[in-house]
């Protein structure tokens, strides 16, 4: 998960291959808190791992449930209705698959209760479910403004006996709380049942039917007269089906499902599969097929699995009631600016009330690239971009992890510019790895960026490459471990490093069984990370990469580093040979004392006795044959800048790195 103030996602042509959706955020917290409030034990499987399942699963281990993780899965002990400890302060951040059910079950089991949340949590109204919790004797007590979060919540006196009103014109998530709460009191009420009676329209219809699917799966059957009387019978009780899937989340789908209706035909492949969620979902979000088809992406599935391709090309305008989707309605108003004409998607009045206001926010964020858009109180119509007329833009995300993925499908642009997104940490609400997800499966536009920091020995180039890939959110490529990794390969193998045998070193460097994981490098499953960090091994290195042969072998290893979002590569031929091209190229440098000092220090710490003369002179040597090699000596890119951090802090160094790439960026 990129945790940075913003991310660079290039310009993006095609997708292609397969891709695992992580499981429904909409069913993964339905599931926990029934499996909480049921009898028996449940195991969950393929659970997303995300903010709001973390709050929830926080939320029942204070109320005394016992949750026990192992990877995707979860074990949940029931508490049969009664929760043990009567007294919590829950922080529910800004999940309302949270807080709107906890409200309602907690309300109902009755106790000292404190629900709270993050600021855009207090914005979001709560006031038509607590009206309705209390009709039927709740103690319900707000603790702010009057209508939304904080709660604090007592001890009911439970009056059954009447139907319960409750709007669904705001959020069906208040019907949803009252449907998994009321089985805890389904014995306390008379023969009839408990009733619940919608007032005005009920929206976002879909999301009731995967409550009352989950219900039927925990052994409540709620009974209905179309979408305004819900009947949970006498006796009902909650109990565990034992094991239950968590299908994967089709609104997460929708991202794939555009991109790869905007994608171009990647390298003979046809088309993306999605796998983890089909046509046949319970998830109301499913039917953005039907949307997506309709503006011409080619979509065929199975029980478990998408297939999808470009279609029509542009894409067709639509005019479509995206009541049932609110969710993935939000990916139609990024595809609708590469339609034919304009699109307008209505009926999505709340938008205004979820992580942000959707509906103001997404206008503001697409008019950024050039688009005309035009909002209204429960529509949105988006005017498509004309050739010549896409701007680079900057995407404020407002914490709305669906305002980040959705603006991430515009670097599909036929003008072939990156997208900022602030904040892209906001997907781990849902899916944490989104952007990891979109890079794999994704081709750039243009050649991946690549920054070059090249230098001669102990210049400080890794540490300051290794740093700015941070801050950047891109890979890393560390080319001189590559030759010390082969250095120590060829010592174990009994291979000499000496020009006599370049074909037998350069035979090892094509089948080297090296990987590197995070700051971790591997050599056949051996951890050899500081193997090859010693004197020893850096002599080896620059004797191997004298040889020409060593450097062709290595060669098409090192480009194939660069990937998106970008990389940044430090070694001593970065620049001049193996990326040419990189729009941004450092050599860095400094003076040979400074050097030896540094080196000096790193040695010290690690108890190894050593001079700073000794390594002056040490420093001098392997300058000099890196600068008289045959193969690819060292010196700078003609249009490298020269940066020289002899009095340099590496923040000073990393700072003016990432001033020169901001100044060349459309931003």
């Amino acid at each position: 998960m990129y945790q940075l103030p913003f991310l660079d996602v290039p310009a993006l042509r095609a997708v292609q291959g397969r891709v695992r959706l992580p499981g429904s955020k909409s069913i993964s917290n339905r599931v926990l808190l029934l499996a909480a409030l049921c009898e028996g034990r449940t195991r969950v499987h393929d659970l997303l791992d995300s903010d709001d399942t973390q709050v929830m699963l926080q939320a029942l281990r204070q109320l005394g449930c016992g949750v026990h993780l192992a990877g995707t899965s979860a074990t949940i002990d029931g508490l049969g209705g009664q929760a043990p400890r009567h007294r919590a302060d829950l922080f529910l951040g800004n999940a309302g698959t949270a807080m709107r059910p906890l409200t309602a079950a907690l309300a109902v089991l009755g106790g000292d209760y404190a629900l709270h949340g993050v600021p855009r949590m207090h914005e979001r109204p709560i006031g038509d479910l607590v009206d309705a919790l209390r009709a039927l004797g709740c103690r319900i007590d707000y603790t702010g403004q009057a209508g939304y979060p904080p709660l604090a919540i007592g001890m009911p006196a439970l009056r059954l006996d009447q139907p319960i009103p409750v709007r669904g014109d705001v959020s069906s998530q208040f019907l949803t709380a009252l449907l998994m709460a009321l089985p805890l009191a389904a014995d306390q009420a008379g023969e009839d049942g408990i009733v619940i009676e919608v007032v005005g329209e009920l929206i976002s219809k879909p999301y009731i039917e995967i409550t009352l699917a989950l219900l039927a799966r925990f052994g409540v059957v709620v009974q209905r007269a179309g979408w305004q009387r819900f009947v949970i019978p006498h006796g009902s009780r909650l109990r565990s089906p034992g094991e239950i899937h968590v299908e994967a989340d089709a609104s997460s789908a929708s991202y794939f499902i555009a991109a790869s209706a905007l994608s171009e035909s990647a390298g003979g492949q046809n088309g993306l599969k999605i796998e983890g969620v089909g046509l046949d979902s319970i998830q109301g979000d499913i039917r953005f097929v039907d949307a997506a088809r309709q503006m011409g992406a080619d979509i065929t599935g199975g029980p478990n699995c998408l297939h999808v391709r470009r279609g029509a090309w542009p894409l067709k305008a639509i005019d479509l009631d995206c009541n049932a989707i609110p969710d993935a309605a939000m990916t139609l108003a990024v595809m609708a600016l590469f339609a034919d004409a304009p699109s307008t998607l209505r009926n999505i009045a709340s938008w205004r009330v979820k992580e942000t206001d959707r509906l103001a926010a997404m206008a503001c964020e697409l008019r950024k690239f050039g688009a005309a858009v035009e909002e209204g109180p429960d529509f949105l119509r988006v005017t498509p971009i004309a050739p010549g007329q896409w701007r680079a833009a900057s995407i404020h995300t407002y914490d709305d992890h669906r305002m980040a993925m959705c603006a991430s499908l515009a670097a599909f642009n036929p003008a072939g510019l990156p997208v900022r997104i602030e904040d892209p940490r906001c997907v781990a609400k849902t899916f944490p790895d989104y952007f990891e997800t979109l890079f794999a499966i994704a081709q750039a536009a243009a050649p991946v960026p690549v920054i070059c920091v090249d230098g001669p020995t102990a210049s400080g180039k890794g540490t300051l490459a290794s740093r700015v890939a941070q801050q950047l959110g891109w890979r890393y490529l560390d080319s001189g471990a590559l030759y010390r990794v082969l250095g120590l390969a060829a010592r174990r193998q009994g291979v000499e490093l000496a020009p006599a045998h370049e074909g037998a070193l350069a035979d090892l460097a094509r089948s080297l069984p090296v990987r590197f994981e995070a700051d971790r490098v591997w050599l056949d499953e051996q951890d050899v990370s500081d193997a090859i960090r010693t004197e020893q091994a850096g002599m080896d290195a620059s004797r191997v990469s004298a040889l020409p042969a060593v450097r062709t072998a290595l060669l098409a290893r090192q480009r194939d580093a660069a990937r998106l979002p970008g990389l940044v590569a430090d070694g001593r031929d970065m620049g001049t040979v193996i990326f040419p091209t990189a729009p941004l190229k450092v050599f860095l440098t400094a003076g040979v004392r400074q050097r030896a000092e540094r080196r000096y220090k790193q040695l010290i710490s690690k108890g190894i006795s050593v001079t700073i003369d000794g390594l002056c002179a040490d420093l001098q040597e392997r300058d000099a044959r890196d600068q008289s090699r045959a193969a690819a000596p060292l010196k700078p890119a003609p249009d490298a800048l020269l940066l020289d951090n002899s009095a340099l802090s590496i923040e000073q160094s990393v700072d003016q790195v990432l001033s020169w790439w901001q100044a060349r960026q459309p931003f």
